[in-house]
Formats: structure tokens, sequence, C-alpha cells
């Protein structure tokens, strides 16, 4: 049995896309390894439901989740505590760590540098600066300090061959250290791809997200805005800009009278948002960027057709798959209106991310993510036997 380490800014019941995929492995590996989860007691500014299972600081299906206090500065957590975790951790210990938060990443290569241990990157995104002292800082953050610890790491996991040149070109990571592993999808949101084509009617349009920068809500409200069939869009998802979000859709009258075209749920759990999608037509994206959308696999496996920016990430995942627009709201809401018309094309959309999506599952990537673990740190029976007793994290 090997003891497997994932390293993360964030874990549930804190919400997105990288804590999910944390979540999934942790689990998906713990049936035949001693997995940990290091990450900060930020937990999200979204409440949850008490009927949600949420994982325990001490364990969760076989997953020893330990939480430090952190405190988040500009959307960076600072969690003092966590390289003591690591260091704690059986010297032959898989050390996998999830970026694109900064510092996470540095304290590991620390911690690990202390100990000659190998540590494993899973690089989810190229994240872009918020701010002025952002735009003037994060450049030289990445070449200087990130770029090394990319270089150091015994093997970088990325989302997609786009990702694998830029670690490379960017980063100056050596191939034969770079392994591409999609993003995966939990078997409760795949259902059969739709026999026949829809009927004619409103297009029920579902967003699944965090209300941020990155996702640019914003312009998909401009979007819907401009189109001309009739269009409803649930935006499922919380975040900073939930307040402007709102206010936004307000002046723009969608969320207003009798029969508003927008609505806000907030954040959605388990049934509820495997529900949301099954009720949906169509999922919509409107980001700037994005390492590989799991909200847009999800949909996939229920069978909707998915628009989406043509932006890195939803390209890579969606270019023979779903509908992909110029990254503005007049192009966006085209796409909309013809998707809302076209009720063949809708037909074969559904059918193609229905098939495509099978190649997704968790099981897949997690057996991806085992190979590499033998690749760098050999047979798990070595491991086993290599391994000190009695350590605890």
């Amino acid at each position: 049995m090997r003891t497997v380490v994932q390293v993360a800014p964030y874990y549930p019941p804190h919400l997105g896309g990288i804590e999910q995929v944390v979540q999934h492995l942790a689990e998906q590996l713990s049936a035949d390894h001693d997995v940990h989860v290091v990450t900060s007691n930020v937990r999200g500014a979204a409440p949850v439901p008490a009927a949600v299972k949420s994982p325990a600081d001490s364990s969760s299906n076989a997953v020893s989740v330990h939480r430090h206090r952190a405190i988040e500065v500009a959307h960076t957590v600072v969690a003092p505590g966590l390289p003591v975790s690591l260091l704690r951790a059986p010297s032959s210990a898989v050390i996998h760590v999830h970026v694109p938060h900064a510092l996470l990443p540095e304290q590991v290569a620390l911690a690990a540098g202390l100990r000659g241990q190998r540590y494993v990157v899973h690089f989810h995104g190229d994240d872009g600066a918020s701010g002025a002292f952002g735009r003037r800082v994060l450049p030289v953050y990445k070449r200087v300090v990130f770029a090394r610890v990319l270089r150091a790491a015994a093997g970088v996991v990325v989302l997609n061959a786009t990702q694998a040149a830029l670690v490379q070109d960017a980063y100056g990571v050596r191939p034969e250290r770079v392994f591409i592993v999609p993003n995966g999808v939990g078997p409760e949101y795949y259902r059969p791809a739709p026999t026949r084509p829809p009927e004619p009617g409103e297009l029920k349009l579902l967003f699944v997200g965090r209300l941020n920068v990155q996702k640019n809500v914003a312009r998909l409200l401009d979007a819907i805005s401009l189109t001309r069939q009739p269009v409803h869009l649930t935006i499922v998802g919380d975040g900073e800009l939930r307040a402007p979000l709102t206010a936004q859709a307000r002046r723009l009258g969608l969320s207003t009278g009798p029969r508003p075209r927008v609505r806000f749920t907030g954040s959605l759990y388990e049934t509820d948002l495997v529900q949301a999608y099954h009720h949906a037509d169509a999922l919509v994206l409107s980001s700037d960027r994005e390492g590989m959308p799991l909200v847009a696999l999800e949909a996939m496996a229920a069978a909707l057709p998915v628009i989406a920016t043509d932006v890195a990430g939803n390209t890579e995942l969606l270019h023979d798959t779903g509908v992909l627009t110029p990254p503005n709201a007049r192009d966006l809401a085209h796409a909309i209106d013809r998707l809302a018309t076209d009720t063949t094309l809708r037909h074969n959309l559904a059918l193609q991310s229905a098939d495509a999506a099978t190649a997704y599952s968790w099981t897949n990537v997690t057996n991806h993510i085992k190979n590499i673990y033998t690749h760098i740190y050999g047979p798990d029976t070595a491991t086993a036997l290599a391994r000190p007793t009695g350590a605890t994290l």
C-alpha cells in the first residue's frame, strides 16, 4: 500500500472544479492506497447545507483530511502550518500538489527539497493576474519562482496538449516529465442520449461555476440581453461577483417582471446539482480561460449540448463536440439563438456530448494517475517495503 499526500489550497465543502478533482482522486485512490489530503481550513463564503456530506477533518471515505489554519491574501491561501504535515509524511510518500495558486507549490518544493523527496505537480491552468499589482508581480513570479518549482518536479500532470506545450516552452519542463491526464466526471451525471430532436420552445440554458472574473458571467448576461429567441438562463454558483452580477441582471431587465429570463440559484449540491443538468437543454460557458472545465464534462455526461467561448481549455475539450464562439457578447448571443432555433443541431450535439463523455470516467483518470506514480516512484510493493513505520502527518 502506497502513502499518497494530495496537497491543495481548498477542499470541499469549498466549491470549485479543482476541489472536486482533488476529492475524486483522493477517494478513488483510497481504495488501495493510504491517502491524505493536506489543505487549508478556508471553506468559502457560501453556507453548506447540513444534509451535504463534507469531508471531516479526520477522515471521510478512508481519506484523511488535514486542514491548516489559513487566511486569503489577494486570492492566495496563506497557511503557515501546512509544511509541517509534509515534513511528517513518510519519506517514500507520493507528494501530489495541485496548482495554479501561488505559494502552495513553493511550500511543497521547499519541504521536499529539505528531505530529498520527489513531488508531482498537477497543473490545472495558468491563472492570469487580477489588479495592477498582480499584473506587475505575477509575470516575475512565474518566470523566477514557479518555473523552478515545475522544473524540479519529478512529474507535471497537465490536462491537454496545449498545456503540455506551455509548461515545456514557457517554464522549461523536460518533455519526459510531462503527463497528459484529463479531468473526469462522476457516474451520477451520466444519462442516456436523446433518441429524437427536442420539440421547439424556450431554450433552458444552464451556467455552473464560481462567480469570479475568470468565468466572465457579465459577458453572458450581456449576451442574454442580445438574444432574439425565447431563452431562460439558470446561473448555479456563488462567488465574490454575485452582487454586481445580480445588479447587472436587474439593470438589463433580465431578472425582473412576471417572466424573468435569468435566475440565480446560488450553490447547488449533490442531487440538486445533478438535477439542474438533467432539467437543462444546454450548458453555456463564457469564460476568459479554463484548464479543463469540469462542468462541461458533467454536461456532456448528461447529454447536453455545450456552448462555450473559444478560449484555452474550452477549445481543446469542445473543438469537435460543442459550439465555440469568439469571447464577446454578440457572438455568444448569436450562438445561443442558433441553438434555440435549430433543434436538429441540438440533438446532434447532445449525441456527440454523450459519446465523448464515455472517455472521462474517474476510474480511467485515476488509473492514469496510478501509472504516473508507478513510473516515478516504482511499484507499490517496493514503496511499501521502503516506507518507515509509525509515520503520521
